[in-house]
């Protein structure tokens, strides 16, 4: 994309943050957006589909990133470890963009037709780490637990840090794995299970 089309992507992001929340999501148009912007609203849709989508930019670099992290992560490491990698580099990323990211959470968290769409990339990212984890022999079933488990982890973190600004979003991320190992260890096997395993 030419230098100039990447700076009205950025003013485009921007104008739409600005007027979701002063205005609300439902009562911004995409002309407004546009005229925000300083652009014409072709220009608009000529770098996103509908104004949900301006909020969601960067998703598939996301996917790709998550994606490549998983894959070419050493061979000894478990799929724990794994995941505690991939996510660490994308809350890197984040936090490097807490100015623009911080209020988009709280404007998606806020609008319905937000989360919906939110959910919808979701999905679609923790498909593509799970098929990530299955390249690297996990079985499938387990891969789409970890995947699930780990994306929650992910925005489990992510919440932490937005109330807590203090503590970086990597601190809130590895404490959010180290509760997990905590909680994995802390179980102990009912008696179905001690059953089974004594026979």
């Amino acid at each position: 994309m030419p230098r100039s089309g990447e700076e009205a992507r950025r003013r485009l992001k921007q104008a739409a943050l600005e007027l979701y929340q002063e205005r609300g999501f439902d009562e911004t148009t995409a002309a407004e957006i546009a005229a925000r912007a300083g652009v014409n609203e072709r220009t608009f849709f000529r770098h996103f589909p509908d104004k949900r989508e301006v909020l969601f930019d960067g998703e598939a670099d996301l996917r790709a990133a998550l994606t490549r992290t998983v894959v070419e992560a050493p061979e000894e490491l478990e799929p724990f470890e794994v995941l505690l990698r991939a996510f660490g580099e994308a809350a890197q990323k984040l936090q490097d963009n807490r100015p623009f990211a911080e209020p988009r959470w709280k404007v998606i968290a806020a609008t319905p037709a937000l989360r919906e769409r939110e959910l919808a990339k979701h999905k679609w990212l923790i498909d593509a780490v799970a098929e990530a984890l299955r390249q690297r022999g996990v079985g499938h079933g387990l891969a789409d637990l970890a995947a699930r488990t780990g994306w929650a982890a992910y925005q489990h973190a992510v919440q932490a840090w937005i109330d807590d600004p203090a503590r970086s979003l990597e601190a809130h991320l590895q404490r959010a794995f180290d509760d997990l190992r905590a909680l994995s260890a802390a179980v102990r096997p009912g008696p179905s299970n001690a059953a089974s395993g004594s026979g």
